[in-house]
């Protein structure tokens, strides 16, 4: 927990901070869409668009799952505005944050437009839940990555947190996560706390011990935190490279489109702007693939074939 929501954390301290074990991400959003349908609500919002598992796992919880602007799919950029607006007029429910390096889009609030949509959550009355699954990973410092999260929370919000170490702690297959609620005090807390452990009862037990304890030993050790930190800034210095490199690219072809969103995006995925057909020519002519509607995974970018995809895509843009 000090993790994300900071070892100085006074709320932390307070006691007001509570969690449970989880399946990774995945088994945490699952946990938390049956207990909002128990005790919150029938719906939740998400980000248009979101990670393409989140519709399913709050629908199969019995919620209504519906959708807020977040994403200017013409100008490749934030849609801050329309996102604002369309919390602004839901009626209360649980709004689903990407805590930072959206998925699919890579597209993160700036810390005013995050003071923003602060603003318009409180006002409306809504509950807060954040997905957070590539801190550390995102930025390379996984301070800055959490400042999404440690701002709602100096904000007085109560709101919930899962986290997935599956990608910046390489754990994929051992499935750890967390999921945690701030309470308005630290019995609030405890008792939602409680209510998550019956949720999680009949549905997995009890969550494997293996990674979980990898993660513990690498956080509680200063040596081995720095080293994992120090890993975490490598790959995503990486990452940023390989976004400036495919730009320059594709800038340095005559490409007459503005790419500036390649290096304007952030952490594993870029949002390229290509639409489906020219993914299909992508990989029936070129043999690259990624999702059809556009999604590339910067980590498959390297030096050595940067070129390649770069002409590829300049190719089917023109």
């Amino acid at each position: 927990l000090e993790f994300a929501y900071g070892k100085s954390s006074d709320t932390l301290k307070s006691g007001r901070v509570k969690g449970v074990q989880t399946l990774s991400g995945t088994g945490g959003l699952r946990i938390w869409g049956e207990f909002w349908k128990k005790f919150g609500g029938d719906g939740i919002l998400l980000p248009d668009p979101s990670w393409g598992n989140h519709t399913p796992i709050f629908k199969n919880s019995g919620l209504n799952v519906e959708t807020y602007r977040y994403f200017d799919y013409e100008n490749s950029k934030l849609n801050i505005d329309g996102m604002l607006e369309d919390l602004s007029k839901a009626s209360p429910t649980c709004v689903l944050l990407h805590a930072c390096a959206h998925n699919p889009t890579g597209c993160d609030p700036d810390m005013g437009q995050w003071k923003a949509v602060s603003d318009v959550i409180k006002e409306a009355g809504h509950y807060t839940f954040f997905d957070c699954a590539y801190q550390g990973f995102a930025s390379g410092d996984a301070e800055k990555d959490a400042a999404s999260i440690r701002m709602f929370v100096e904000e007085g919000h109560d709101m919930a947190l899962v986290q997935s170490y599956s990608k910046n702690f390489g754990l994929y297959g051992e499935r750890v996560g967390c999921l945690s609620v701030v309470g308005s005090d630290a019995d609030n807390a405890a008792n939602i706390v409680s209510q998550l452990k019956i949720c999680i009862r009949p549905n997995y037990s009890n969550p494997p011990v293996h990674g979980a304890r990898i993660v513990e030993e690498v956080l509680s050790d200063t040596a081995l935190e720095q080293d994992f930190r120090d890993q975490c800034k490598e790959m995503s210095e990486r990452i940023i490279l390989m976004r400036s490199l495919l730009r320059s690219t594709l800038e340095g072809l005559g490409s007459e489109k503005d790419w500036s969103h390649i290096t304007s995006q952030i952490g594993m995925f870029c949002y390229s702007g290509l639409n489906p057909e020219q993914v299909d020519r992508l990989r029936e002519e070129f043999d690259i693939f990624c999702t059809r509607d556009g999604r590339i995974s910067m980590a498959g970018v390297t030096q050595g074939n940067v070129e390649h995809i770069s002409s590829s895509i300049h190719e089917v843009t023109k």
